[in-house]
């Protein structure tokens, strides 16, 4: 049970190119398959926090995967959407300067911290599942540009919105000697 939440995770990482795979094999403008895979994979990031905070088997190697594989997952759908030309290009530049920048603010934090990485936070997850439902519905719907290009862009907000609150608490911990378990 202990490497459970971390086989998850890893399966995430897995189903990228099989969500890859299963957009631009599907000829037809509903990507259905692409939508299940995608599913799947975020079934597995609910299930894998899920298990590892009732069971108390949270590890800093699943708190490593299990962002690497929404990272993943995230940029994977944004371009092949993108490519598909269902939302602009600018969308995906947004979501990789957000996701560097969340890479190279927690990497320094967990310098900091000897090791330790600071857990998400509920607007993070919030803008996973908002992002989640509004690239699902881009996928399964043929979506007018205009409301697809609006679609992408709340859920781009959202996402900088939980930059804001990661950069926060990111300045925080640097300026403080306590770490970020007393900051969050």
């Amino acid at each position: 049970m202990k490497n459970v939440p971390n086989i998850l995770s890893s399966i995430r990482i897995c189903l990228v190119p099989v969500f890859v795979a299963a957009y631009f094999c599907d000829p037809s403008s509903i990507k259905i398959y692409a939508a299940v895979v995608y599913a799947a994979a975020s079934f597995t990031d609910f299930l894998d926090g899920y298990i590892a905070r009732k069971y108390n088997l949270i590890s800093n190697l699943g708190k490593l995967l299990d962002p690497l594989g929404d990272k993943l997952m995230t940029l994977a759908v944004l371009t092949c959407i993108t490519i598909d030309n269902v939302i602009p290009v600018w969308a995906v530049l947004v979501a990789v300067c957000k996701e560097v920048l969340m890479v190279v603010g927690g990497a320094l934090v967990r310098k900091k911290e000897g090791g330790e990485i600071p857990p998400s936070n509920i607007i993070g997850k919030t803008s996973t599942v908002v992002f989640f439902v509004v690239c699902v519905t881009l996928m399964l719907f043929n979506i007018p540009d205009n409301i697809a290009t609006i679609m992408i862009s709340v859920a781009i907000v959202l996402m900088l919105v939980a930059l804001a609150s990661y950069i926060n608490t990111f300045i925080r911990v640097m300026k403080t000697n306590d770490g970020f378990k007393k900051e969050i």
